[in-house]
């Protein structure tokens, strides 16, 4: 798996921390440097870690794997999308309360299960990985950068832009993976 193809899944799997963390954003009203930092810091780890997991745990299955990995990858991939894409048009909750301080929207307990939360489709996607055990540290390492990145952007816009600041990101980011996957089964198929 190429560079860019891992780039592209990165980017798909960071939708999720962009979209809880433009939330976040939206609640506070105020950019706080250290609380977006620490909410960037834990999307970024988690989202690098679950690959790892899932890879290693793919991994005792890899002959079985290397068969249909194509097939794998792409079901994967194409489920993870479309729950991304359901998932977006699903009513959202107002999180937001009036005199909530900034200590319960970024405690630490909060970000860990929403950086949980995000990351189970990072552990999916580590099984796509298996056929390709090369690239998986790689893989990991440009997934937590972008999706740090991306959380770190998603409070700064939300702050910004507050509740006006309605673009369903994870449609693209499920766009994104189904196309991957689609990508992978058309190399196995034709070339």
């Amino acid at each position: 798996m190429n560079t860019f193809s891992i780039v592209l899944i990165a980017v798909g799997l960071a939708m999720d921390c962009f979209a809880v963390a433009a939330c976040k954003g939206i609640c506070t009203r105020k950019i706080h440097f250290f609380y977006t930092l620490r909410i960037a810091l834990l999307f970024g780890l988690f989202q690098g870690t679950m690959p790892l997991i899932g890879f290693y745990a793919g991994s005792y299955f890899a002959e079985q794997i290397k068969m249909v990995g194509h097939w794998i990858a792409f079901a994967l991939l194409t489920f993870i999308g479309v729950k991304m894409i359901i998932d977006s048009f699903k009513t959202e909750k107002n999180e937001c309360e009036t005199d909530n301080s900034i200590n319960k929207h970024f405690s630490w307990k909060t970000l860990i299960i929403l950086a949980f939360a995000t990351s189970i489709d990072a552990l999916a996607v580590g099984v796509v990985f298996v056929p390709f055990p090369c690239t998986i540290w790689k893989a990991s390492a440009i997934i937590a950068v972008i999706s740090f990145l991306f959380a770190f952007l998603g409070v700064v816009l939300g702050v910004y832009f507050g509740k006006r600041f309605r673009f369903k990101v994870e449609v693209l980011g499920g766009v994104i993976l189904i196309a991957i996957g689609l990508k992978i089964l058309a190399e196995h198929f034709f070339f």
